[in-house]
């Protein structure tokens, strides 16, 4: 292991694990502590009033405004915003070249399943009523956002909505029925463990099913889904599910770049400016949106 990893895993898990006070002091620590790891790179964001869900832009100084990265922020679908995520908006839109519209969605336990999938559905049908083209928007989301990105598309894909250029999904939730055997996966060294993943899904479902493919995306029809770009760790606990879910989305005939980092673990692409290789995962984003605009 990397030790420059192995030191940042502790640093991430001494902070998260310890978190004290009422929900909403616990969300505030999580989003500053994202936001200590900041590259400070140039952008402005601005809220936007007229959208159905709290929602803001972020752009850096090449970014188009035509083209758009509908973004869903990670955090356990109960923390999490894009004021804790606003670098790596900044970073997907530099790489891009695309405006970020990043997307402050309904929070459990307060709203549980089905109201964060319901703004985010929303969320992409109000950039279309804007004027915003289908083939000019992308939709992102890392970690529970991930899981969002691919929720979202299925459900367009159910009432006939028209599908965006592609999908870029970091480090996502594919199955909530967690059917690996994690502690015994020896290759796995995450600050997410089994234990976590279980409260976070009792919280979010409060009592739906697991299977629900707005839930799992794994268990939906996923054929004519756009292109995915989909990275994950090595040493994630989450890999063996996103490999099942690439396989499946491959059967489907789906086009799946999926990229399989050494040495990292969930979301580590937030944690970018103490991490070796630097923006690496980022720019292959980019690359892979440019090969998408070139089709």
């Amino acid at each position: 292991m990397n030790k420059d990893v192995d030191d940042l895993l502790k640093l991430i898990k001494k902070q998260l694990y310890s978190e004290k006070g009422d929900l909403a002091k616990v969300r505030r620590d999580f989003d500053e502590f994202y936001l200590s790891f900041s590259s400070r790179g140039p952008m402005k964001i601005t809220s936007e009033p007229d959208s159905p869900v709290p929602s803001y832009w972020i752009v850096t100084p090449h970014s188009s405004y035509q083209k758009v990265i509908l973004f869903f922020h990670g955090g356990g679908f109960n923390r999490g915003s894009t004021y804790g995520h606003q670098d790596l908006c900044q970073r997907l839109s530099r790489y891009t070249g695309f405006s970020v519209f990043s997307v402050d969605y309904s929070l459990a336990p307060e709203n549980p399943f089905p109201a964060a999938i319901e703004d985010c559905i929303q969320s992409y049908l109000w950039l279309l009523d804007e004027g915003f083209k289908s083939s000019d928007l992308v939709i992102a989301g890392i970690s529970a956002g991930g899981n969002l990105t691919l929720s979202t598309l299925l459900a367009l894909k159910k009432i006939g909505e028209k599908m965006p250029l592609g999908g870029i999904c970091m480090s996502p939730v594919v199955d909530f029925t967690f059917p690996v055997t994690y502690t015994h996966l020896k290759d796995v060294n995450d600050w997410i463990n089994y234990e976590q993943l279980d409260k976070i899904r009792n919280s979010y479902l409060n009592g739906q099913k697991p299977t629900n493919p707005l839930v799992s995306p794994i268990y939906g029809d996923l054929k004519g889904l756009p292109p995915l770009m989909m990275q994950v760790g090595s040493h994630e606990l989450l890999l063996c599910d996103i490999n099942r879910f690439r396989d499946l989305a491959v059967e489907n005939e789906v086009k799946v770049n999926l990229e399989v980092w050494q040495n990292m673990f969930h979301s580590w692409q937030l944690f970018y400016s103490h991490l070796p290789g630097n923006d690496g995962p980022l720019r292959s984003i980019g690359e892979f949106v440019k090969d998408l605009k070139g089709k």
